[in-house]
């Protein structure tokens, strides 16, 4: 099941790659790998606490339950 959005999911891409790239240069600090976080919801399109709290940017028939937010 899907909770995000295009939007929301390329963001979290471009954000978890960025913080990994933190890892090979700038601060060369392991807390780049918190990145791998955003990557990875946003590659699979599923974030756990978008469903802890009912919360849905993915555009298509509305859920019984669920919070809609356009991005």
């Amino acid at each position: 099941m899907m909770n995000e959005g295009t939007l929301d999911r390329s963001l979290r891409t471009i954000l978890g790659i960025a913080l990994i790239s933190l890892v090979f240069v700038g601060p060369r600090s392991l807390w780049g790998l918190v990145g791998l976080v955003p990557l990875a919801t946003g590659l699979i399109g599923f974030c756990p606490v978008y469903r802890l709290v009912g919360l849905d940017t993915c555009r298509g028939p509305a859920r019984k339950g669920s919070a809609k937010i356009a991005l």
